[in-house]
């Protein structure tokens, strides 16, 4: 045994991460130094901890090198159908953790920090998050990168390099300030610039017939410069890659004023340019239509399609040339999937590439794109879908506009024939949408050029069936199917919980790492005392260490005893953190009332981003952060109640709070959240969830069971027929005293004495214009709130409860989602083949 695992103050030693063998130890030692010396340029008199980070990076990249290359090579020898994951968000977080995990060299890497007196956890925490995502459908395509390269898929994600990832989120007096998140300052050890790659893509210009055939002339001409990420697979030496274009402007970009002299000009023209790739727009569920967003949308999709051409062109026995001229067999051996609308420009430049370029038929270019796309939804919220200003694309993109058009005029003569003299049909399933200001409607372009349509939960797919897509459904009943989303379990599990990882492991052994249906063997442990024990030793570990991370980052001192409730989205007025923080007060005036009253302990926290230019989001923000002024400070109130807003929340943030979770707030309106996968990280570290009958929250209940969870509210058919019969939401004001008493408190300036009118619009928006029908739901939400305290007193049964979550969880994995798409969308078979380790000699064998 090494003094390492002497050493009680370190992270403990976890049977799934093996033993660190000696050879292995050394070795890092070696590329560890050598880097330093060789990349860094350091020795250890001058080195920085930032400097020992890059060390441990380029060392842990020189493991990925070989099965990077390797995996590739494998790929041009099988010519496998290859998969395109086009996104314009990709929800990284950090690369370290997750890559020591999926190669299997953790506890390597970790007493080779210790033997250097390092400490690995240091320099895991300098790391930045690649924030190239807003929430939830940014992290999903992460996840599902991290699967398909699990399941052996021949899979590639492609995304932007935006140069500022999602803003930095500061709290100043109670409000959200805006940073630029520069998270490439000190350079990004995972990735490789390919500028050998580059590719043109056009903008501007008009459209000529040259000999009969339309041509798209004088355009802008900027460059597409890739940057490559490794994804490893885990333990099957299987590395994808994730490539990310960031613009370039062209050397001879208006030269002509070199020649005037005006110097400063040509360079800022340059630098406007490539404002393509320079930052991701805060702003995932409201349409903005902008220029520079329509821009970044056609640059990833111009730029990876000629890259996935290329490949398609060039993939067989590893020729550089071309081996393929026919598109014939162009969808057996590519599948795009579009994640949400935000590619959806795939499709007419798919169509301009085929028709325009290579001279395909129109006829048979559209088979071709239809048999090739899949299309995503993730959203049902009106105001998200993406309309384009028919003015705005005839100037940026004028051929694509003819385009659709045209694809428009042949969809419409399809639909006219189905059901003649139904013009109110015709224009609701139109791609353009008449009005004052002419639109192109993307979700309905996705929808007739893609071969398959999912939503992301049973319930989701359900709505956009029955209502969203109606029409489109009543037309191509087989395009639509359901995917219900999925969670990694090697970050949301192996990496940030690794005391629960072990308890699990010691039960059932470790094939649930990658067959996360395994859990179901906890079942019969969950009624055992001893696991039980341990489940609940893990759980306060884990709790404690965050009340350590709270007090040193927030100088809150919170009750490590007190449940854990917690809240952690986007901010936004469909998830309803409002309604949360409308019962913390209620909690608040409770204390107040009878201080001697038995009080169940509970500290709220609650973390997420505003989209910069959404006035409501950040008024709950600024609530949110007064009321918690208040109860944190009244000595009345003590630790029995206290309020944590959890700022700049990210993926290195949930990693070190969902372990420690008692209680998961998925509280959105039934009928507005399209899945949810924070849900599910809960439901996997055994936090007990309180929610609506809403997204994945349905599926949860089921694989479960209704006495695991805290349902409350309205049902979507219950919320249906409240909007039918008139809801007036000041009728629920003047019946619940507590809820009267609560937003009087608002309106009267009870949280903000310096400004008393600041809350009028809180209070005046849920009196006039309740859109999620906050108060109708809120009496059903509170009196549930009160059934789990009323369960935490009993620590027994809330662990037989949380356990049992994380033993129902199986379903929840991102692998089983992968396995749904690959079989049910792009017709291609996941893969168990192990591929050589390259240190190894010897050819892929099947686990």
């Amino acid at each position: 045994m090494t003094s390492k695992q002497h050493d009680t103050d370190r992270r403990k030693q976890i049977s799934i991460r093996g033993i660190a063998p000696v050879e292995n130890v050394a070795t890092i030692k070696k590329s560890f130094n050598r880097h330093l010396h060789y990349t860094l340029v350091k020795d250890r008199n001058v080195a920085t901890p930032r400097d020992y980070y890059f060390s441990l990076a380029y060392t842990v990249r020189d493991h990925l090198v070989s099965r990077w290359i390797r995996t590739q090579q494998y790929y041009y020898e099988i010519d496998p159908k290859r998969v395109y994951y086009l996104s314009l968000e990709f929800y990284m977080g950090r690369t370290l953790s997750n890559t020591m995990v999926n190669l299997g060299i953790q506890s390597s890497c970790d007493e080779a920090m210790y033997q250097l007196g390092l400490d690995i956890e240091e320099l895991e925490e300098i790391e930045q998050d690649a924030g190239l995502g807003n929430g939830g459908l940014g992290r999903l395509a992460a996840c599902f990168l991290d699967s398909m390269a699990t399941l052996g898929l021949a899979a590639y994600g492609y995304g932007i390099r935006y140069d500022y990832g999602i803003f930095t989120q500061k709290i100043e007096n109670g409000w959200q300030i805006e940073e630029p998140d520069d998270w490439l300052r000190f350079g990004n050890p995972w990735e490789k610039s390919r500028p050998e790659y580059c590719l043109p893509v056009n903008f501007f210009g008009h459209v000529e017939n040259v000999n009969g055939k339309d041509k798209w002339v004088d355009t802008q001409v900027l460059f597409a410069m890739p940057f490559d990420t490794p994804i490893p697979g885990y333990g099957n030496n299987t590395v994808n890659t994730l490539r990310l274009w960031s613009c370039k402007a062209p050397n001879s970009f208006h030269l002509h004023f070199f020649n005037n002299g005006e110097y400063i000009n040509a360079v800022c023209e340059r630098n406007y340019a490539e404002n393509i790739s320079r930052v991701l727009y805060p702003n995932d569920n409201m349409f903005e239509g902008k220029e520079l967003r329509l821009k970044q949308e056609y640059f990833l999709v111009a730029a990876s399609l000629q890259d996935l051409i290329r490949r398609f062109k060039s993939s067989t026995f590893g020729q550089a040339n071309p081996a393929r001229t026919s598109f014939d067999t162009f969808s057996d051996k590519v599948a795009i999937q579009l994640n949400d609308t935000h590619p959806s420009l795939a499709i007419p430049e798919l169509m301009r590439i085929l028709v325009d370029i290579e001279n395909v038929p129109w006829e048979k270019a559209w088979e071709i794109t239809t048999k090739t796309c899949g299309y995503t939804n993730h959203t049902v919220l009106p105001e998200a879908l993406e309309r384009w200003p028919v003015g705005l694309l005839a100037h940026v993109l004028p051929r694509h506009l003819a385009i659709l058009y045209e694809i428009n005029a042949r969809f419409l003569k399809e639909v006219a024939k189905k059901w003649p003299g139904d013009n109110d049909r015709l224009a609701r399933m139109s791609i353009v949408e008449e009005g004052p200001e002419k639109k192109i409607n993307m979700a309905n372009v996705c929808i007739i050029g893609s071969k398959a349509v999912n939503g992301v939960a049973a319930i989701h797919s359900d709505i956009i069936k029955k209502t969203t897509f109606k029409d489109f459904y009543e037309m191509f009943p087989k395009k639509f199917q359901n995917k219900t989303n999925g969670i990694t379990p090697r970050r949301w599990l192996l990496l940030c919980n690794p005391g629960l990882a072990d308890i699990i492991a010691e039960k059932i052994g470790e094939s649930w790492v990658t067959n996360l249906t395994e859990l179901r063997k906890l079942t019969p442990s969950c009624k055992e005392e001893a696991f039980l024990r341990n489940f609940m030793k893990v759980k306060q570990e884990n709790k404690m260490r965050l009340a350590q991370y709270i007090q040193t980052n927030y100088h809150v001192k919170i009750n490590p005893a007190s449940m854990y409730d917690m809240q952690v989205k986007r901010i936004h007025e469909y998830k309803r953190q409002l309604m949360n923080c409308l019962h913390i007060i209620v909690l608040y005036n409770r204390l107040k009332k009878n201080p001697q009253a038995q009080f169940v302990p509970r500290t709220v926290m609650i973390g997420g981003k505003a989209a910069p230019g959404y006035h409501t989001a950040k008024m709950i923000i600024k609530l949110i952060n007064n009321v918690a002024k208040v109860v944190n400070n009244d000595p009345i109130v003590g630790d029995r109640l206290k309020v944590v807003f959890l700022e700049n929340y990210r993926v290195s943030l949930a990693e070190k709070i969902i372990p420690a979770a008692d209680l998961s707030e998925q509280i959105s309106l039934a009928g507005t959240e399209a899945s949810g996968t924070g849900n599910m990280k809960f439901m996997l570290n055994g936090a007990l969830t309180i929610g609506t009958l809403d997204g994945a929250n349905v599926e949860m209940m089921e694989e479960m069971g209704r006495e695991n969870i805290f349902i409350f509210g309205m049902t979507v058919e219950q919320v249906e027929e409240l909007w039918r019969k008139g809801y007036n939401p000041r009728s629920y004001y003047e019946k619940d005293a507590e809820l009267k008493q609560v937003l009087d408190q608002l309106n009267s300036g009870y949280f903000s004495p310096e400004e008393p009118g600041l809350f009028c619009d809180l209070f005046n928006g849920l009196l006039n214009n309740d859109r999620f029908a906050l108060l109708a739901d809120f009496r059903a939400y509170v009196d549930c709130q009160s059934e789990a305290s009323e369960l935490f007193k009993d620590p027994m049964k809330w662990a037989v409860k949380a356990s049992l979550n994380v033993a129902s969880s199986g379903k929840f994995s991102s692998d089983r989602t992968i396995n749904e798409y690959a079989r049910e969308i792009w017709g291609v078979e996941p893969s168990n083949i192990k591929l050589p380790n390259p240190a190894d000699k010897g050819s892929a064998k099947e686990d």
